[in-house]
């Protein structure tokens, strides 16, 4: 944040701090010895005692403290003063350091103690006047005096809340952009997990089955044609809905108004992972109605997620992959049975990998839930809970 140093402070680095106050406490002093030897009269140096030159040093040189102890200062100057009036003739402009440790006093914020040594001064002044039997300050002068103590006080203490308020001001405005790092941190690292939820949706599928009929024809053209001509026309069309994802998903990085899938390209999706070699059977319940965009491409990511899974990782030649739509939400269940020749094992464990997890983050990112593992049937089966309507 920019600086709110004064032009002094700026051009004079000596203006501020330590340095400062020993230039304040140095020049008062010289000033006070100046006003005090060229009073009117005789030179001064004869009817100021010793004892006078004395206090004003201690009071002057005592404000090089203000700052760390401005109390303990304000009482110095405060008993400097009331020794230094009655001994000198001429008295020199000594209250100054008195009121220079009220102001600090109050500006540091001690305010209480600021008005203890006002009313100090006012009753040392007052009982001098009474005792004395000399009106030393013609009356009335006791009550201006303790008006300018006050005004000073004041003073003292707008400047300490003005700094308090700057204070503040720079706090809230430090936390209000360290807030708003975290923010764009936490939402650039939100969207970078999107994408690569979506680049390893549709990347990974594609080329899944992309390697599988490749597999499929380096077999097939060692015995017919046919398969193998039927296998490269598959890989040329998954090649194809390959890249026209990556280009949705790109179109949507440049906020281009592009078609994503959903549930109404199911049936393409079950059509490819077939020509894959595990056959897809697709049951759709309920009354279709189209969803929010962003429920639909998550329903379509977790059934191609969940058949690519299949694909890869089972032996299964089956799938079932089944729709529900309900009042307030849509459920998924894709399930394949044992492969041939295994019985079922409903405990085996559950296999944890990118693809299961970020069908999960899918679902809960809108607010539903999702489960994979072993069915009680034998074979493996994904259930997912997608809500339609808001809580």
């Amino acid at each position: 944040m920019p600086s709110r140093m004064g032009p002094a402070a700026r051009f004079l680095p000596w203006s501020r701090g330590r340095t400062a106050d020993a230039a304040l406490a140095g020049g008062l002093l010289a000033g006070v010895v100046a006003v005090t030897l060229a009073a009117e009269g005789e030179p001064s140096s004869r009817f100021v005692p010793g004892a006078g030159w004395a206090l004003a040093t201690v009071a002057c040189l005592a404000l090089y403290w203000r700052r760390t102890r401005p109390l303990a200062v304000g009482a110095v100057t405060g008993a400097a003063c009331a020794a230094y009036y009655p001994l000198t003739e001429p008295d020199g402009p000594l209250l100054v350091t008195f009121c220079i440790a009220l102001y600090s006093a109050a500006s540091a914020g001690r305010l209480v103690g600021a008005g203890a040594l006002v009313a100090a001064a006012v009753g040392v002044v007052s009982y001098g006047e009474i005792s004395s039997g000399v009106n030393h300050l013609q009356g009335a002068a006791v009550y201006l005096l303790a008006g300018w103590f006050v005004a000073i006080v004041a003073l003292g203490g707008l400047a300490h809340n003005r700094r308090a308020y700057l204070r503040e001001a720079e706090r809230r405005a430090l936390a209000a952009e360290h807030g708003r790092e975290e923010e764009a941190r936490r939402r650039a690292t939100e969207e970078r997990l999107r994408i690569a939820r979506e680049v390893h949706d549709a990347v990974g599928h594609n080329i899944s089955l992309i390697n599988v009929q490749a597999a499929a024809a380096l077999h097939a053209s060692r015995t017919a044609d046919g398969p193998a001509e039927r296998a490269l026309a598959e890989i040329k069309q998954a090649s194809k809905d390959t890249l026209r994802e990556l280009r949705t998903t790109l179109g949507v990085l440049r906020q281009v108004d592009a078609s994503a899938p959903g549930l109404a390209r199911l049936d393409d999706l079950a059509a490819r992972t077939t020509a894959a070699g595990v056959t897809v059977r697709t049951d759709v319940r309920g009354d279709p109605r189209p969803l929010a965009s962003d429920i639909d491409l998550a329903a379509y990511r977790i059934v191609q997620e969940a058949l690519t899974n299949v694909t890869r990782h089972s032996a299964a030649a089956t799938a079932r992959v089944s729709v529900d739509y309900r009042p307030a939400a849509v459920h998924l269940e894709i399930r394949n049975p044992p492969a041939p020749g295994r019985s079922p094992s409903p405990d085996a464990p559950q296999p944890v990998g990118s693809g299961i997890r970020g069908m999960r983050e899918r679902a809960e990112a809108l607010g539903g839930e999702l489960t994979a593992g072993p069915s009680p049937e034998g074979g493996f089966r994904v259930q997912a809970r997608l809500p339609t309507e808001g809580p």
